[in-house]
């Protein structure tokens, strides 16, 4: 039995290893999961630290709540404007698109090797999947510059396309344990997942914005605690229903990102925050899992699959989802060059680890080579790919652009009376109109920083930040009297 100590201290280290080492990691453009997966490898039984990990159940359910908790947290940092003009183009690539790649993929395994049918139609479909995360984390780095469209069609195939290749892997291994299943059975059981991930997530995630809302907590600490329960929920209730609970938790963490609800803003630093560690663990597990040394037999094997992934497979999906589209050829080579391999791939390949199906061992292998390579190669490659393909577009996630004049704002002191039906409600629960800000609560003789928790008392005096059309609907409503006018300033929403 190891050392609980001892545990403690070397994944701790290699947690703030990873993190130290992605900073760099980000500066040279190098996906940082190429990263956590060499420190994890160098970590493991045949490398520096020797630390044995053969556990494939373990590093299977590691990664599939780390995977969970990365698409709520990708469905939470998107906004559903900027994805709703390609949706169905969108879900095309994230369905068809990876039906298509996992086909292609299984037939040329099949001619390379001596797996049975289904054992190479698998490969393909663990690989079939791609990690937009890693994409953007480049794009970032080397600030690369791509049209909206472009980047909201791979934002949107990147929370989608992971539930699909999930349907294909599964559904494969049954078939390949069981003998039985048609392609009907099939269909039948992928309407019914997805229609069910996604009932649950939209359903679910408002659900999850009420709660978050009208639930009082006396502690805020406990809302991300109560946050995060509430999206493992929402993944497992899905998946005990026979659901997708990775589209069901994407969906519902869209759904959130619309919604007004207290502490939005700091919930969404603590999932993406989450979703780096989430991200860590799950490759530092997944590295420990590899032995270098059997990699070797199918180096060559998962080289060429890893070229006609990047080369064929990928692109023609992508030509033919994107077909009299409105994306150019251009848009498109990028696109589909815009393709790399990260989590979903390595985490499925655990799956026939854990099933026993024979071969499971050399298809780990061949899958980890190929997420590396295309990493390397794709990820590195970004910036001069789009380069080269003259691909130019607004600045990555750049703000928008407020267009008017200069808008006056006036701070005024407002008392909340004793008969005022605000009394004891929380300031994000009081309606104040688009143009007023609370900054600060006068209470007794101490002055309170406003949150939106923070609730009104009787006799309080609120300093409020607020615009003309602001004032005049504060005093219409008399739930607030009027203090007089302490100061004004012009904010300039155009600088």
């Amino acid at each position: 039995m190891p050392d609980l100590d001892l545990v403690l201290v070397l994944a701790c280290a290699l947690v703030l290893l990873s993190i130290l080492v992605s900073k760099a990691s980000l500066r040279t453009g190098i996906p940082a999961l190429l990263v956590f997966l060499a420190i994890g490898m160098l970590a493991g039984s045949e490398g520096l630290l020797g630390i044995y990990f053969d556990d494939a159940w373990l590093a299977r359910a590691v990664g599939v709540v780390a995977l969970a908790l990365i698409l709520y947290a990708g469905g939470l940092d998107t906004r559903w404007e900027s994805i709703r003009p390609v949706l169905g183009r969108g879900v095309l690539l994230a369905t068809f698109g990876t039906l298509l790649t996992a086909g292609l993929v299984g037939m040329l395994v099949l001619w390379l090797t001596d797996l049975p049918v289904m054992q190479a139609l698998l490969l393909g479909a663990v690989v079939s999947s791609t990690d937009a995360a890693a994409v953007f984390s480049v794009l970032r780095a080397r600030q690369v510059r791509l049209p909206g469209d472009v980047r909201s069609i791979l934002e949107l195939e990147s929370g989608t396309n992971d539930p699909m290749a999930v349907f294909l892997t599964v559904s494969l291994i049954a078939l390949i344990t069981t003998g039985g299943g048609s392609p009907l059975d099939l269909a039948v059981s992928f309407v019914l997942q997805m229609g069910i991930g996604l009932l649950f997530g939209y359903a679910l995630g408002r659900a999850m914005a009420w709660a978050l809302d009208r639930i009082n907590l006396e502690h805020d600490g406990l809302y991300p605690v109560m946050s995060l329960a509430l999206v493992l929920l929402a993944f497992g209730a899905t998946q005990y229903v026979g659901g997708s609970g990775f589209v069901a938790v994407y969906v519902a963490g869209l759904v959130m990102s619309g919604r007004v609800y207290l502490h939005k803003r700091s919930l969404a630093r603590f999932h993406d925050g989450l979703a780096w560690l989430a991200q860590i663990t799950m490759f530092l597990t997944l590295g420990l899992l590899v032995f270098p040394s059997r990699i070797l037999p199918v180096l060559g094997v998962a080289v060429l699959v890893t070229a006609f992934l990047t080369l064929i497979a990928r692109p023609l999906a992508v030509y033919v989802s994107l077909i009299r589209s409105r994306f150019t050829m251009r848009e498109r080579t990028l696109i589909g060059w815009v393709g790399l391999r990260g989590a979903a791939p390595i985490v499925l390949a655990t799956f026939p680890l854990v099933a026993g199906i024979s071969g499971g061992d050399t298809l780990f292998n061949i899958v980890f080579v190929v997420v590396l390579a295309s990493t390397l190669i794709q990820g590195t490659s970004i910036p001069m790919v789009a380069r080269w393909l003259g691909i130019e577009g607004p600045a990555f996630e750049s703000e928008p652009a407020w267009a008017g004049e200069p808008v006056r704002r006036e701070l005024v002191e407002f008392r909340v009376p004793e008969t005022s039906p605000l009394v004891g409600r929380r300031v994000a629960q009081a309606g104040l109109p688009a143009g007023a800000d609370a900054v600060l609560i006068h209470r007794y003789d101490s002055y309170l920083v406003v949150r939106g928790s923070t609730r009104l008392r009787r006799g309080d005096v609120v300093l409020l930040l607020a615009d003309e059309p602001a004032l005049r609907e504060l005093e219409a409503r008399r739930e607030l009297e009027r203090r007089p006018t302490l100061a004004a300033c012009e904010t300039d929403l155009t600088a």
